[in-house]
């Protein structure tokens, strides 16, 4: 019989970080996967990154995961996301090429020391005690380990629907993983069924691209990973993306297979993701809107694949095509494959901890779509998390959770255990209450101090993000009172028609104003700048972080009062063996909630549904007696 310390089950997004994490902490891991040709196979969109999901990249890599560093080097068009906007919500972006992708997150799994690919499908997991003890596989039986991380995204239990018609599976062509729900089942979790969907494929030579509106990539693309060379990036060439629409003739022909859709007629009894909506669902629930965007999406550099985004459906194929054919762009277009809805199980996340162990069960940690959650990133993002508990755990490290203030992995795995989901959860800015803190561009100031600890992250590397740290530090502070004359800046002011100014002004100050920026103020000085200044100009990256720092001061100290003031309810722990049941001056919904969450210290405890301040106060003078 095998034995290892970690078993991964998935070879999914959240499955490549847990088995690399857990493998290069010293661990020995298994990865179960029934295809090892199809790990990090993207079952939807060939893209990476995208609003709040590229911050989550970034992040992942800051604390040594691998998603950012294949996403650089498999992607054929980047672009950041929100520029427009303020820093806080700008996210990178990345289409990729999905079998590059695929054979990259292969390589980097192949070339790891200490991991081991099966393949093979697991149907049990071993539990004693309310210990995990191993899996049960088809082919090899009994493997034993000390930990167990279950990371099956959409196959658990798979159905996928088009039309009428229903085949059982996890994704197109591949087999789906029974067994492991009911296993789960009789250890006493309980599950549900979610649905999500995907668009049909076209073929890109049927395409009238000459009509359609493109959307190339940046001028000065910028990588995912902090550790791409940016002389050797990007890695291919660049393409263009493209846009089109659907019409009040489109919508026409859709709904007249309305009456034989598997979600109208009740045949999928999943629910779905209620921001990424099927295109009949939209015309459904959006009747006032006479189109709806589309992307054509290419899967690859040598692919002659078009993945057409905003287009999941799981209307009947005949449907599907007489509608794509009235599209702009689309009127001679073939389908080469139509698209589909997929059900499958989930485990909803009330059931695990903030460090992914499940609560019933000891070494058993469950990541990615199994907690109910959509996309890749934010399934490696768990996975990655999960990866590093379990090898800590084996090698008597301290754990890790990630606060909200800290990471939006912190504020994904929060809201999972807090508020659980009952469709599937996707990332947004706007559910991070500290996002100007949490930019993507300082991912590495914020966790790869983590990573290093955690040996994830090369000594090399972390000294590099420790003197960018004290550069933007030191610089911020002397910006703050390097004075500059009336004489040496108005001249440069009235050329670009701005206010001068009377006598001295900070370079803070100044870059405050939003037509400057913090470049063009420094370039000004005419060769008169202090040394420090010139290595801020040379470090670019830094360069952007300190403008930020400036233009933003105000924002950002009010967001790290507002933390510092929370810290406090954050660091009340409460015992994980407190029964809430007899505290009846608690609520019922708060004891109820309580009990089932089990929070581990009162500021997560009021970030609970349901849980209200006057819930709070009790908790705090019980705790306090």
């Amino acid at each position: 019989m095998r034995n290892f310390d970690i078993i991964v089950i998935g070879g999914g997004h959240a499955g490549i970080e847990s088995a690399f994490a857990a493998a290069a902490m010293g661990c020995t891991v298994a990865l179960v996967t029934m295809d090892k040709y199809a790990i990090g196979r993207m079952s939807c969109n060939p893209a990476i990154g995208g609003t709040a999901k590229g911050h989550l990249v970034r992040e992942i890599d800051a604390l040594g995961g691998v998603m950012g560093k294949i996403a650089d080097r498999s992607g054929i068009q980047f672009r950041m996301l929100n520029k427009s906007k303020g820093p806080a919500v700008w996210s990178p972006r990345c289409q990729s090429d999905r079998n590059l992708y695929t054979s990259e997150a292969l390589q980097v799994l192949c070339s790891t020391n200490n991991l081991k690919i099966i393949e093979d499908s697991v149907v049990e997991i071993i539990a004693e005690n309310n210990t995990v003890q191993g899996i049960v596989t088809k082919k090899e039986g009994q493997i034993k380990s000390s930990a167990v991380i279950l990371s099956s995204g959409t196959f658990l239990n798979g159905l996928m629907h088009t039309g009428l018609k229903s085949t059982i599976g996890g994704r197109f062509g591949e087999k789906p993983a029974t067994g492991l729900t009911e296993s789960l089942e009789k250890l006493g979790f309980q599950s549900g069924r979610l649905k999500t969907g995907t668009p049909p494929r076209l073929r890109k030579d049927s395409i009238n691209w000459d009509i359609l509106e493109a959307q190339p990539s940046d001028d000065e693309p910028q990588p995912f990973s902090h550790f791409t060379p940016l002389n050797e990036f990007p890695y291919l060439p660049q393409i263009s993306c493209y846009i089109t629409h659907t019409d009040e003739d489109v919508h026409k022909i859709l709904e007249k297979g309305f009456d034989r859709s598997p979600m109208f007629t009740g045949l999928i009894k999943g629910v779905g993701p209620r921001y990424c909506p099927s295109i009949e669902d939209k015309i459904s629930r959006f009747k006032d809107k006479k189109q709806h965007q589309l992307f054509l999406e290419p899967e690859g550099l040598d692919s002659n694949i078009i993945y057409l985004n905003g287009f999941a459906t799981s209307l009947p194929a005949e449907i599907q095509y007489e509608a794509l054919i009235k599209i702009k762009g689309l009127e001679e277009a073939e389908m080469v494959r139509p698209g589909y809805a997929v059900e499958y199980d989930f485990f909803p996340p009330h059931q695990v901890d903030l460090n992914l162990e499940t609560k019933l069960i000891m070494g058993l940690y469950f990541a990615g779509q199994i907690n109910g959650t959509s996309g890749y990133e934010e399934a490696a993002a768990q996975g990655l998390i999960a990866g590093i508990n379990a090898a800590a755990k084996i090698k008597n490290l301290p754990e890790l959770v990630l606060k909200r203030s800290e990471a939006y992995i912190g504020v994904l795995i929060d809201d999972l255990v807090n508020k659980s989901t009952y469709e599937p959860y996707r990332m947004f800015t706007s559910r991070a209450e500290h996002r100007l803190l949490l930019r993507q561009d300082n991912a590495d100031l914020r966790l790869m101090e983590y990573g290093y600890k955690y040996g994830l992250i090369s000594e090399e590397n972390f000294n590099v993000s420790c003197r960018r740290k004290i550069l933007i530090s030191k610089s911020v502070k002397l910006l703050d009172n390097f004075k500059l004359h009336a004489r040496d800046i108005n001249p440069f002011l009235s050329a670009k028609g701005l206010s001068e100014i009377d006598s001295t002004e900070t370079i803070s100050k100044l870059c405050k104003r939003p037509e400057l920026s913090l470049l063009e103020i420094l370039d000004n000085l005419n060769g008169t700048a202090p040394e420090w200044m010139e290595e801020l100009k040379r470090d670019l990256l830094s360069l952007n972080q300190v403008e930020i720092e400036v233009k933003y001061e105000g924002y950002i100290k009010r967001q790290n009062e507002m933390i510092q003031k929370l810290e406090k309810y954050e660091n009340s722990k409460i015992p994980l063996t407190l029964n809430y049941l007899n505290l009846k001056a608690l609520s019922a919904e708060a004891r109820e909630k309580l009990n089932k969450v089990k929070p581990r210290s009162i500021g997560q405890a009021s970030r609970i549904s349901g849980v209200t301040p006057s819930d709070i106060s009790i908790l705090l003078v019980y705790l306090k007696n």
